[in-house]
């Protein structure tokens, strides 16, 4: 049991409490503040005062109160019991907040993140006598339907199996006895860790796959890989939430963690209520079975938001070291770097470019840097990866803000939304020119083997569309009409690739998840249809004619079909019709 120093509030400024100690408290400390207990945080300490960033409304404290170090860090319990859970920035239950206080948390509601009463069936996989250390499975518990949850050996222990039993247990019981160089160490369901800090990890790996989400324009043209980071830079309305969302419905990730950090009220609230509703594709079940959604909305205090991006990686980490593939979605980091703003400005530090504080490039690269393919610190080989997903809402769309430009440098995929594209109702709003991926030759491995050709045809694709940019350009001066006709047919081909393939309804049944057999066939029927054509405009066919051709309407229309054959019969349809126009315009000059 941690040590407690007892302190009394000198001083308060909003959310930041000055305490002073009689002895010394630690960096890092959770406090109980006041009469009411709220929780909160040293965040800088001066002798015996302490700088205390309180997690709740400070209204009504006054100097004399007591505040109490409890004497350890801000911690993630992780066990069975979180899986499925709507929890907040520091992991208390939303839902046990709500059958406790009501739709408005009442201040000092401290409830621990994992149910102490709930029983769970534990089955070993160890037995005694097994030689086991940091990170080993040592049993399992079916936590949903569709998830195991394997329980494995703390952080930092290593020893033999003195005692394990099978049975039905809550989180604190006892289920095993490990024998250490130290003494007995009693084995729990549940652990702890910091969330502040990484947990432990044995060997950081190349990353090998990309993580496949059902949308086309990442998938084809920027994908992510799994234990990449990406992020999803965009102004007020061009749909940094709904993509995010539609990665976290559709990805084929193992575990999803869906980190609400200070968004707007009914944003959440439509997470909260479609989530648990949504049929998970891989499973048949519903998708919250594998998702933990940490909702920390924006009238939250600021420190809360501040933690809990920290809480969620903590949890994504634990999942990782089973093994599994996770994906993290952050939405949004610009709200949480704004909460470190404000801490910044009540301590009274010196600041950066916009007001930011001079460690803003530290904490987003610690932050990004938590994600990864790794191999865990286990006695079997046990491989699992972190992506991290960060949406970025830049003031005005404003690329050349601090957090945007400071994020660009420690990610691998670039998503920038346009607001140009969101008013035309082009959406995800991914802008072409200017996102990029880092991670492509771990995609074009993986596409390779679904078909050789994917990296040039994807290539040739980019290039008609940054080059139909270049064409409109000069279409504004002198008109469309005005250009030659091989420009004309880029316009085209750039055209159908919008509407076509980048275009994509999160609301169409079909059209929402794209699997990348169909994604592969659909952008080379395009890179088809312009190989075929443009001989026959250098042979004089008028474009106008070509644009008159039946099957450009089909092609148009396939996304929203099921499966890839409708694409084979486009392909044949489209070859047939651009054969008989070669046919009919060479009997017309004959």
């Amino acid at each position: 049991m941690a040590e407690r120093l007892a302190g009394t509030i000198e001083r308060i400024n909003g959310s930041l409490i000055i305490g002073k100690f009689d002895d010394q408290p630690k960096m890092g400390d959770l406090i109980e503040v006041g009469d009411l207990k709220l929780m909160g945080e040293i965040v800088r300490l001066s002798e015996g005062t302490a700088y205390i960033q309180c997690y709740e409304s400070t209204s009504g404290l006054k100097p004399g109160e007591p505040v109490i170090d409890i004497g350890t860090p801000l911690v993630a319990e992780l066990g069975p019991g979180l899986m499925g859970q709507i929890i907040d920035g520091v992991a208390r239950s939303e839902t046990e907040l709500w059958d406790l206080t009501g739709p408005f948390i009442s201040r000092g509601a401290n409830i621990p993140p994992l149910n102490r009463e709930k029983v769970w069936k534990f089955e070993p996989t160890a037995k005694v006598g097994d030689k086991v250390s940091s990170g080993d499975f040592i049993g399992s518990v079916q936590e949903t339907e569709t998830f195991v949850h394997r329980i494995m050996v703390p952080p930092n222990q290593e020893g033999t199996i003195k005692s394990i039993n099978a049975g039905e247990y809550t989180v604190l019981d006892t289920v095993g006895v490990l024998e250490t160089a130290n003494g007995d160490v009693d084995l729990k369901m549940m652990q702890t860790w910091p969330v502040r800090s990484g947990r432990p990890i044995k060997k950081r790996l190349a990353l090998s796959q990309p993580l496949i989400t059902g949308q086309r324009v990442i998938d084809t043209f920027f994908p992510c890989a799994k234990g990449g980071a990406s992020a999803v830079p965009g102004g007020f309305g061009t749909g940094k939430t709904v993509t995010l969302q539609q990665i976290a419905k559709w990805s084929d990730a193992d575990i999803i963690v869906y980190i609400g950090c200070g968004e707007r009220g009914n944003e959440m609230a439509d997470v909260v209520e479609q989530f648990p509703e949504i049929e998970d594709p891989r499973t048949g079940k519903k998708l919250i079975e594998r998702t933990i959604i940490v909702a920390n909305v924006s009238n939250m205090a600021v420190s809360a938001r501040e933690a809990s991006i920290y809480m969620g990686i903590t949890i994504g980490e634990y999942y990782r070291d089973m093994g599994y593939d996770v994906s993290l979605m952050a939405d949004s980091t610009s709200r949480w770097a704004e909460a470190l703003r404000d801490i910044s400005g009540r301590l009274e530090e010196i600041p950066a470019e916009a007001g930011y504080p001079a460690y803003l490039a530290d904490r987003i690269a610690s932050l990004y840097e938590r994600s990864g393919r790794v191999q865990v610190p286990a006695t079997e080989e046990r491989i699992g990866s972190l992506t991290l997903l960060g949406a970025v809402s830049p003031p005005g769309g404003d690329y050349s803000e601090p957090v945007t430009t400071t994020t660009l440098r420690f990610i691998g995929t670039f998503w920038a939304l346009d607001s140009q594209l969101a008013y035309r109702r082009h959406f995800p709003a991914i802008n072409w020119l200017q996102s990029f991926s880092r991670y492509l030759g771990v995609a074009a491995a993986w596409w390779g083997e679904l078909d050789p050709t994917w990296e040039p045809t994807r290539g040739q694709a980019l290039r008609i569309l940054e080059e139909a940019a270049e064409v409109e350009e000069t279409a504004r001066i002198i008109g469309e009409k005005s250009l030659p006709d091989d420009q004309r047919l880029i316009l085209l081909v750039a055209e159908m690739l919008r509407e076509g393939f980048l275009v994509q309804s999160a609301f169409h049944d079909i059209d929402r998840y794209c699997a990348p057999e169909k994604q592969v066939k659909l952008l080379k029927l395009f890179t088809d249809f312009y190989n075929t054509v443009r001989p026959l405009i250098e042979t004089g066919i008028p474009i106008d004619q070509v644009r008159e051709l039946d099957v450009i309407r089909e092609i148009m229309r396939l996304k929203e079909r099921e499966g890839t054959d409708p694409i084979d019969a486009a392909h044949t349809q489209m070859m047939n019709e651009i054969d008989a126009l070669a046919k009919h315009y060479e009997g017309e000059n004959a």
